[in-house]
């Protein structure tokens, strides 16, 4: 243990700690644009860089290859966060920007499937892979050099700084894409114009290198290095002591696995629902993403403040059991908000599939009647029910009042339409206040269990082995319960012909986390870091 006074953790005047701060954050916000604008593009990947053939399967197998990324998130944080309990946290951090900025400007130079064939989508996954590894260390290490430095009384403030950045690094995306598809026509952006967004990561990894070389190392492993109490085997520190690891086990089912899902359904999840199921424009689900963006992301600041005075446990839980109880009438009211055309046809109109020869696998080429039938009504966001029947013909789907025996795309277009049912959303109909509201208290959770998560992990481990314990169930949590979300939902919502089936999956993990985190978690919220 490592017996530091508070002059020796904080001896920085407020105006120091702002340039902490601020160091940490702006270079967190670049990595974080890096990784989001793959997210935010994720669409017209399917045509680039996967084969021709089933555009359901293609959009699903890049929403794939995004979670890919944050699968290798935990493989991350274990190589960094081994770097930074024995190097130190500045130097660690440093290293992965540069694996970020420099894989995310690759794939703008990327040849598409059309040129290099199946060499296309593996490269594409590498780089994904490599930014996944890299995120996997930054997080931690902006965390806990934050903390180290704060006051113990005002860390979930100053670390909730941290936590907007991925928002704002989100936002930031958004916005270069929005202003690349304005200013092109919509032919030279599909061909080209993409990869504006990921070369122009060239500029911000200059920038973020640039701050961060600014930085000294932190207080806290500064000390521990002068004194010799640095760990030589994080590893076998973190996972080979009871005690620890079973606080790493608390932390991913009580905390990071619940976040995770809370803080991907209110951004990624809505912004995919609001394009691929209400057929909502780019433009405009941006803007309304944006809009939510932009009113919740003070949040992170408000609750962070809020935890240093109530304890990081109660907002964190109560997060998880207001997502829980709420995303299903959110997202409904989300449809009436957005396309009240849609919400009115669905309830009027709905449509049945009826065939005993569908298959269920989501990347299948679509062969008999009825897995053409299925992928057709996926494509054009409406809602099915799959009913049984023991008729060999083929399949028979009824909308409304029409019966349209086989697979019949003209047919099926023109019941949709004489139903009801719009092929995109009419812009003038937006109901934008309600929408805009909507969205927002999607952010209000997120932000609840985001804004103290990062003081809550950085209190729970001891400093010697803090960057390695902090960064696993971190990134376990926002890797895997987090990262492959919209695939997993969107999958879901394919085999099922239910646009909200695929909420089952972020409520059934907020669930879980509700309850271990009620039961297990021990707020320390004020506690000493330095020890």
């Amino acid at each position: 243990m490592v017996t530091m006074t508070d002059n020796d953790v904080v001896p920085e005047a407020a105006a120091s700690r702002r340039l902490v701060i601020t160091a940490a954050s702006l270079g967190t916000i670049f990595e974080w644009y890096d990784f989001y604008i793959y997210g935010a593009l994720a669409v017209f990947f399917g045509a680039l860089f996967f084969p021709p053939g089933n555009d359901t399967a293609a959009f699903l197998a890049s929403l794939a290859t995004f979670g890919a990324g944050f699968a290798v998130r935990p493989l991350g944080a274990l190589v960094f966060g081994r770097l930074g309990d024995m190097v130190g946290r500045k130097y660690t951090f440093l290293v992965t920007i540069l694996i970020m900025g420099l894989s995310t400007a690759a794939v703008g130079l990327l040849p598409t499937y059309a040129e290099v064939g199946l060499l296309a989508p593996v490269l594409l996954v590498g780089l994904r892979l490599l930014q996944g590894l890299a995120i996997g260390g930054e997080y931690g290490g902006a965390a806990i050099y934050v903390a180290e430095h704060a006051p113990d009384h005002l860390r979930g403030r100053h670390t909730s700084w941290i936590q907007t950045t991925s928002t704002v690094g989100l936002l930031l995306s958004l916005g270069v894409i929005l202003v690349c598809r304005q200013t092109m026509d919509a032919a030279s952006f599909a061909a080209w114009g993409w990869r504006i967004p990921f070369i122009l990561s060239v500029a911000l990894l200059g920038i973020s290198v640039y701050i961060r070389l600014r930085l000294e190392e932190s207080p806290v492993f500064a000390a521990m290095k002068r004194t010799g109490a640095v760990s030589r085997a994080p590893f076998r520190d973190s996972f080979g002591n009871w005690t620890n690891l079973s606080r790493i086990l608390v932390a991913l089912f009580g905390a990071t696995a619940g976040q995770a899902v809370v803080w991907y359904t209110g951004q990624f999840y809505a912004l995919y629902f609001l394009t691929a199921t209400l057929k909502l424009d780019y433009v405009n689900a941006y803007l309304l993403i944006a809009l939510a963006l932009v009113a919740g992301t003070p949040l992170y600041i408000l609750f962070g403040a809020l935890s240093d005075r109530i304890g990081r446990k109660p907002l964190i839980v109560g997060g998880f059991l207001l997502a829980a109880l709420t995303y299903f009438p959110l997202f409904h009211a989300l449809t009436a908000a957005v396309n009240p055309a849609l919400d009115t046809a669905q309830r009027n109109s709905p449509v049945t599939v009826a065939a005993h020869d569908c298959n269920v696998n989501v990347f299948a080429k679509p062969v008999t009647s009825c897995d053409l039938a299925r992928d057709f009504l996926s494509k054009a966001g409406v809602t099915y029910a799959s009913v049984p029947t023991t008729d060999p013909a083929g399949v028979v789907v009824r909308i409304g009042v029409a019966e349209i025996r086989g697979y019949d795309a003209t047919a099926y277009a023109a019941a949709l339409a004489a139903a009801g049912y719009p092929k995109a959303t009419d812009p003038s109909q937006i109901r934008w206040v309600p929408a805009t509201l909507l969205l927002t208290v999607m952010m209000v959770w997120a932000t609840m269990v985001y804004g103290p998560m990062a003081a809550f992990l950085v209190e729970l481990f001891p400093a010697r082995i803090r960057y390695t314990s902090l960064s696993l169930p971190f990134h376990v949590g926002n890797g895997l319960f987090g990262g492959f979300l919209p695939f997993v939902a969107f999958a879901v919502v394919v085999v099922t012909g239910d646009p909200y089936a695929g909420l089952w999956y972020p409520v059934g993990v907020a669930v879980v986390s509700f309850v271990v985190g009620l039961l297990f978690i021990r707020d320390r919220t004020g506690c000493r870091v330095a020890d």
